[in-house]
C-alpha cells in the first residue's frame, strides 16, 4: 500500500548549520476550486525551529502583489512590532504543499521566507549527521514517532524454542538421551 504522506530529504556533505530549500509561494487558494490558480514565485525558504509562524519579507510580498488580511503583533530579537498578516499557499520540494498558510510579513537579512514551527510541527522533521554527510528531511502528515532514547535501549531477546531435557532425544539425531550425548558438559 502506498503512503499517504509527502516527503523531501537534502543531502549535504559536510556539516550545515543552515537548512535552506527552494519553495514556491503564491497567494492563498484553493485548487479544488475550478479557479484561476495564481502564479506560483520561487523563494528560498530557511528552516528555523526557534520561530512560532512562518515569515515572508516585504519583498516577496510586493512581488507576489499580496494583499494584507490583517495585522498581528509579533516578538523577535530586536523587541516586537505591529506587523502585515497575508494568506498564501507554500510549496516546497517534492509535492508537500500547504494552503491557506497566515504568514507575518518580517525583516528576514537575506533570505525570502522564514519557515517557523507552523509548517515543521505539522509532520516529521529529522536532521542527521553521521559520516561528514547532513541529512535533512521532511515529512507530512507525521507518520511515526522519533525517540533517539527509545531506539538506543538494549533490546531483550526472547527464546521461543524450547529448553532440550536431559531425557529428551539429542538435537544431532544420534538417537541417544541429550544426558549420554551433546549435555554430558551441561
Amino acid at each position: 500500500m502506498e503512503s499517504a504522506s509527502k516527503s523531501f530529504t537534502l543531502k549535504s556533505n559536510g556539516t550545515l548549520r543552515v537548512l535552506k530549500t527552494p519553495c514556491g509561494v503564491c497567494q492563498a487558494f484553493d485548487p479544488l476550486s475550478g479557479g484561476k490558480h495564481p502564479k506560483v514565485e520561487q523563494f528560498t525558504g530557511l528552516w528555523d525551529t526557534g520561530a512560532t509562524g512562518t515569515v515572508i519579507s516585504k519583498d516577496c510580498a510586493l512581488k507576489l502583489g499580496l494583499k494584507p488580511i490583517s495585522k498581528a503583533k509579533v516578538y523577535h530579537a530586536n523587541g516586537e512590532a505591529i506587523v502585515n498578516v497575508y494568506a498564501i499557499n507554500l510549496f516546497l520540494p517534492n509535492q508537500v504543499a500547504f494552503q491557506f498558510i497566515k504568514v507575518t510579513e518580517g525583516v528576514l537579512n537575506g533570505t525570502d521566507l522564514l519557515i517557523g514551527m507552523d509548517i515543521i510541527s505539522r509532520g516529521d522533521f529529522a536532521i542527521t549527521n553521521l559520516g561528514g554527510q547532513t541529512v535533512f528531511s521532511f515529512r507530512v502528515p507525521s507518520e511515526g514517532k522519533l525517540d533517539f532514547v527509545e531506539e538506543s535501549k538494549p533490546k531483550q531477546v526472547i527464546n521461543t524454542r524450547k529448553k532440550i531435557g536431559r531425557n529428551d532425544s539429542c538435537h544431532c539425531g544420534s538417537g541417544k538421551k541429550f544426558k549420554h550425548c551433546h549435555g554430558k558438559n551441561h
